[in-house]
C-alpha cells in the first residue's frame, strides 16, 4: 500500500507542477496577446490555438489531481445514508467502475489521436495537431491509475476491517 500511495503522491506532484507550468504559460501568452493587440495592433500568430489546447491540458491535469485527492465529482445522495462499511464497499465499486469507464475512454481517445496523426493535420506551422491532443488518452490514463489506486487502497482498508 505504501508503494501505491507513494506512486499516487509522485504523480500528483508531477501533475501539479505541469499544471502550474501550463497555467503560467497561458497567463503569459494571453496577457501578451491582449497587450500586443491593444497597444501595437498586432498579435502572436497561433496564440489562440495554443491557448485552446492548453485549456484542454489543464482540464485533464486538474481532473487527475482532483481524482488523486478524492475531490473528483461525486454523486452521493444515497451513499450518505449507508452504514460506514457498506459505504466503503460502494466507494470501492464506484472507483473500479470509474477506472473501467476511463480505460475505455482512453482507448477511444488513443484511436482518435492515431487517426489525427495519420491525417497529418497541422495545428500551427509544422506542429502536428496530435501533439496537443495526446493529453486526451494520457489524461484518461492518469484517471485510470488514480481511480485504480483509490479502489485498491480502499479495498485493502475494507478487508482489514475498517473504512478509509
Amino acid at each position: 500500500m505504501k508503494l501505491l500511495k507513494s506512486l499516487d503522491l509522485a504523480l500528483n506532484k508531477a501533475e501539479g507542477a505541469l499544471l502550474i507550468l501550463m497555467l503560467s504559460i497561458m497567463v503569459l501568452v494571453a496577457f501578451s496577446q491582449v497587450m500586443l493587440r491593444n497597444v501595437f495592433h498586432t498579435g502572436i500568430n497561433g496564440a489562440d490555438v495554443l491557448l485552446r489546447h492548453l485549456v484542454l491540458w489543464i482540464g485533464f491535469l486538474g481532473a487527475a489531481i482532483a481524482t488523486s485527492e478524492k475531490r473528483h465529482i461525486n454523486i452521493d445522495a444515497l451513499r450518505r445514508f449507508l452504514p460506514p462499511r457498506i459505504r466503503s464497499a460502494v466507494d470501492v465499486i464506484t472507483d473500479l467502475f470509474a477506472a473501467i469507464v476511463c480505460y475505455f475512454l482512453m482507448n477511444a481517445a488513443r484511436v482518435f489521436v492515431e487517426s489525427e496523426k495519420a491525417a497529418g493535420q497541422m495545428m500551427y506551422q509544422n506542429i502536428p495537431v496530435w501533439y496537443a491532443q495526446i493529453i486526451i488518452p494520457v489524461g484518461f490514463g492518469l484517471l485510470v491509475v488514480h481511480f485504480a489506486i483509490r479502489a485498491i487502497i480502499r479495498g485493502h482498508a475494507l478487508t482489514k476491517g475498517g473504512g478509509e
